[in-house]
């Protein structure tokens, strides 16, 4: 009798972890499609300006840069 309620108990634990895993996958599943429909680089929309255009008057060196990188503190 001892031995059917150990085996009754390991069933139901079992059922138990294979319902959370498929429950699981199943929420991943869900979020991976929400953001593999999210458009991260379209064009913004509004008064948007493009911040790193760089000017083409002034070109800079990769010294120059590394040295505005080391003065930033970045």
């Amino acid at each position: 009798m001892k031995l059917i309620s150990v085996i009754l108990h390991a069933c139901k634990v079992f059922v138990f972890f294979t319902g959370c895993t498929i429950l699981f996958y199943y929420g991943i599943m869900w979020v991976n499609e929400e953001y593999q429909n999210y458009h991260r680089y379209d064009e913004p929309e509004g008064a948007a300006i493009k911040v790193s255009g760089g000017n083409s008057s002034e070109e800079t060196g990769m010294i120059d840069r590394l040295i505005l990188f080391y003065l930033n503190g970045e």
